[in-house]
């Protein structure tokens, strides 16, 4: 069994259950996640955990994200993207408009950003999909969520099309935001096509398409491409225990400042995540500070 990371490049019409579920009969093993959906229609990194590594599917799916969206001005639909309905046509106003407002309305959405999740997406309201509920054709409140809009730069302008690019927090959905840029523009808007290019630490330089991942499996050469767990965690620091605390982390027991050496000093806040390692160098897994008792306490154990 493989334990550690996949960089994978999904490709359009793929769900991805479906990159899993083809993953498992590819790799010959059950034990498989992603970290982070993507609209069937979308492509891009969806970085896999094998093994052990699912354990940090939840943990690395709460990252931030960065995509390359095709935004289609003058056009909205139920779906939000050019899959859907058209429910409102202004293409005409969309063409007069300049090159600036463009730009003054991508930026008015950097910082924080109260969004309304799509009625296409795969939230539950009382226990069903709204995705769910959209196709019965039926509409829900959904309250705004609070997400951030980190960068947003306007690439290229082609109107009606404008090219953006997006590093935004968890949780944001660009076809929301392509829409609602396109109501403040006046015109409408929807998402034409979105590619992502940064999840979890990984980027598009480096992942794989599926039948690449066939092909070196099929010729016994994929373990180079397993990647170990650090590299989606390097973003954590580093303590590790002494030896005479080994005993204490491979158990799984919280350590308190005497039972660790760091290199370094770290900076040490309530709630944040450390990568535990023993006196000999091995990853025993994320553990969290807890201020109030000084003390590090085990939050995802990845051992085998």
């Amino acid at each position: 069994m493989f334990h550690g990371m996949i960089n994978v490049y999904k490709e359009p019409g793929y769900t991805s259950h479906d990159v899993v579920a083809r993953l498992r009969g590819i790799l010959k093993q059950k034990r498989i996640g992603h970290t982070g959906t993507l609209d069937p229609a979308a492509e891009g990194v969806l970085p896999v955990c094998l093994g052990v590594g699912t354990r940090l599917c939840e943990l690395l799916t709460d990252r931030d994200k960065a995509y390359r969206a095709v935004l289609l001005l003058g056009k909205e639909t139920d779906t939000q993207d050019t899959t859907g309905r058209v429910t409102r046509d202004e293409t005409e106003k969309a063409m007069a408009l300049s090159d600036e407002s463009i730009r003054q309305a991508a930026e008015g959405f950097l910082g924080a950003y109260d969004q309304v999740p799509p009625m296409y997406s795969a939230l539950k309201v009382q226990g069903k999909k709204l995705y769910e509920l959209a196709r019965q054709g039926k509409t829900v409140e959904r309250e705004p969520r609070r997400v951030w809009i980190h960068e947003i730069c306007v690439e290229e302008i082609r109107l009606p099309r404008v090219v953006l690019t997006v590093n935004c927090s968890k949780g944001t959905y660009i076809r929301t935001l392509c829409e609602d840029m396109g109501r403040v523009l006046g015109c409408g808007g929807c998402m034409e096509h979105l590619t992502r290019t940064r999840a979890a630490g990984f980027g598009l330089e480096d992942s794989l398409r599926l039948d690449e991942i066939e092909k070196l499996a099929r010729e016994g050469a994929i373990e180079p491409y397993i990647l170990p767990l650090e590299t989606a965690l390097l973003s954590y620091p580093a303590i590790y225990a002494l030896p005479e605390a080994d005993g204490l982390v491979h158990n799984g027991n919280p350590c308190f400042r005497k039972n660790i050496r760091s290199s370094g000093r770290p900076v040490e806040k309530d709630g944040q995540l450390f990568r535990m390692y023993d006196s000999q160098g091995g990853l025993i897994g994320i553990y969290e500070y807890r201020q109030e008792k000084h003390f590090w306490k085990p939050k995802t154990m990845l051992l085998t």
